[in-house]
């Protein structure tokens, strides 16, 4: 049960009514005609700007137009109390308290769908994320893209679109060279004692390929690693295989698995790059041309060479995009547009890239190539993880990938905990840089957003709990009509916003949302709890060991939502602390 929503229909049939009696013109599109939240100050549950937007149109003050229009909406709804106009033209609503005992009735109901957009048409979507190349183990910076699109493809399952999670596999370049004889050499280390060459930069020098070296042995008896260029082949497949197999245990320690591994070498393989190229070709989207040397780049040393290039300034770009490196090779661009061609033939409504904050600069480019290839704008939607600053003793810590001295996945999580990893990262937008403190992320107070949060589903545990009740089962209650008191509505109120938190969360892609929301219903349900300590009536258990029904489904309907609200997040919601 959406309230704004529900209410915005009501507006809406009332002006059409008007329309049709000659009293009020209306515009062809309702678009920027909202039921909104009014702001604390004011004593009122819903808030609309339709006298603002009707006011032109209709040459009258938003005032009068106002003063017009809210008798009409009090008359035809008898739970609205009162309806205020306030400058410069807002319809305030304040409802009587038995609204708010229906509304509790209505969603305990229909506790399942309870914040589902019913209405809003299910879409199917493609959701990449974390791609890192598979070198190595992921370290903090994949971290928070990994739960980015993790809670990301959550959100939209929640809100019932169907969602496939991938994961692209950069298997194929120059990079992959680099890694497998990085492997080759440990493998020599560990066989032969031979020493690891460090002062080579091309080479990945951390100890993990030590694991790597030793697995790959053990399991091939029979292989002989005394001439590199003989085995070149197969100890890259089986150098990639141990990476992905790292990569799979660090993601499936955050709470994440992907439904699809995509492969660029297969794609590479297939000629899937040759035939996008065609297509592109046909399209008249490519041509031969020279690009100027890069922004920064030493401009004497630059040579300018015949390339096949994108026309990405077509769609907006700021220069067209090489296709072929100079020794007319694929360039990656050209494997990732294949790559992007396999998602379009797949039919997905959406796709979704969640990138780096290195790939900023990409988003452009890979945007305009789908444009190209699918002849549809805003197909691909892509968003930006920003870095993550990680805080301890008052002291950052650094990472490097490249000396092997970086905090990896599993680093943090054996240091704060999945739960408390997946709650901080996400705990801010994801386009602003994260400073993940971890001294306060471990503190046991309202400065821990996560454990504020979960303490708030364990003191109403504990309620049930003492009273020997089942949280977890369907509550059934005969007669709803309550009235609650000033403070408990308050609560109501907040819990009215959560489908309008997961509608904007899921059309923006912003999961954001859900945990600020938590945190911010939890410290709504601790300031309620504490007035217990001074107020019996407050209390949620009386004099009689026993709970009455409207406190107990008032319960209820918190849980309930701090539950939906975690399994979106990824988290647990402990009944004991």
């Amino acid at each position: 049960m959406n309230i704004f929503e529900l209410y915005l229909d009501k507006i809406k049939s009332i002006i059409i009514d008007l329309n049709k009696k000659g009293d009020l013109l209306i515009p062809e599109s309702f678009n920027g005609i909202n039921a909104e939240i009014p702001p604390a100050k004011f004593d009122s549950d819903i808030s609309s700007n339709v006298a603002m937007v009707l006011s032109k149109l209709n040459k009258k003050s938003p005032i009068d137009l106002a003063e017009q229009i809210s008798p009409i909406i009090k008359n035809k709804d008898p739970l609205i109390e009162n309806i205020t106009v306030v400058k410069p033209g807002f319809i305030n609503i304040k409802f009587k308290p038995l609204f708010w005992s229906n509304f509790i009735q209505e969603i305990i109901d229909n506790a399942k769908i309870f914040g589902i957009n019913e209405k809003e048409k299910k879409l199917n979507y493609l959701v990449e994320f974390v791609s890192a190349n598979p070198t190595g183990p992921l370290h903090v910076g994949h971290c928070r893209g990994a739960i980015l699109g993790d809670v990301i493809s959550n959100l939209l399952i929640f809100n019932k679109h169907k969602v496939i999670k991938e994961y692209y596999v950069n298997d194929y370049g120059n990079q992959i060279n680099n890694f497998t004889k990085s492997v080759y050499f440990r493998i020599r280390e560990v066989q032969f004692n031979e020493t690891f060459p460090t002062d080579n930069s091309d080479l990945y020098p951390g100890d993990y390929l030590i694991d790597f070296a030793k697995n790959i042995v053990s399991s091939n008896s029979n292989m002989n690693f005394d001439k590199y260029d003989e085995i070149e082949e197969k100890l890259t497949a089986l150098s990639i295989e141990q990476a992905l197999l790292l990569i799979k245990k660090n993601l499936k320690s955050l709470g994440i698995n992907h439904d699809n591994f995509v492969s660029e070498k297969k794609i590479v393989l297939n000629n899937e790059v040759e035939k996008v190229i065609k297509f592109l070709e046909a399209g008249k989207f490519v041509y031969k041309g020279k690009i100027k040397a890069p922004a920064g780049e030493d401009n004497k040393d630059w040579i300018e060479r015949e390339q096949l290039l994108f026309r990405s300034t077509d769609f907006g770009d700021d220069k067209d995009r090489a296709l072929q490196k100079t020794d007319g090779s694929w360039s990656y661009f050209a494997s990732d547009v294949a790559y992007h061609k396999n998602k379009i033939d797949r039919n997905f409504d959406y796709l979704i890239n969640i990138l780096g904050a290195d790939h900023a600069g990409y988003i452009k480019r890979i945007s305009s190539s789908v444009e190209a290839l699918s002849g549809e704008k805003n197909k691909l939607i892509c968003k930006n993880s920003q870095l993550v600053k990680l805080i301890k003793d008052n002291k950052p810590f650094k990472m490097s990938k490249r000396k092997g001295d970086y905090i990896t996945v599993d680093d943090l999580i054996e240091e704060v905990g999945k739960d408390a990893t997946r709650f901080i990262m996400l705990n801010r937008s994801s386009d602003v840089e994260l400073d993940f403190d971890f001294d306060s992320v471990k503190e046991k107070s309202k400065d821990n957003p996560l454990y504020y949060v979960q303490y708030c589903y364990a003191r109403i545990s504990s309620v049930f709990r003492h009273l020997n009740k089942d949280l977890n089962s369907n509550i059934k209650i005969d007669n709803y009509k309550f009235e609650y008191s000033y403070d408990e509505i308050k609560i109501l109120k907040k819990i009215s916003e959560w489908p309008k938190c997961i509608d904007i969360a899921s059309t923006k892609l912003e999961p954001h949302r859900i945990p600020v929301y938590l945190y911010e219903l939890a410290s709504e349900f601790h300031s309620y709890w504490n007035l217990g300590k001074q107020h019996s009536d407050k209390r949620f258990i009386n004099d009689q060991k026993d709970i009455s029904p409207d406190k107990l489904v008032f319960l209820k309907a918190i849980s309930n939502v701090i539950k939906s609200g975690m399994d979106i997040v990824g988290v647990k919601t402990p009944e004991k602390m």
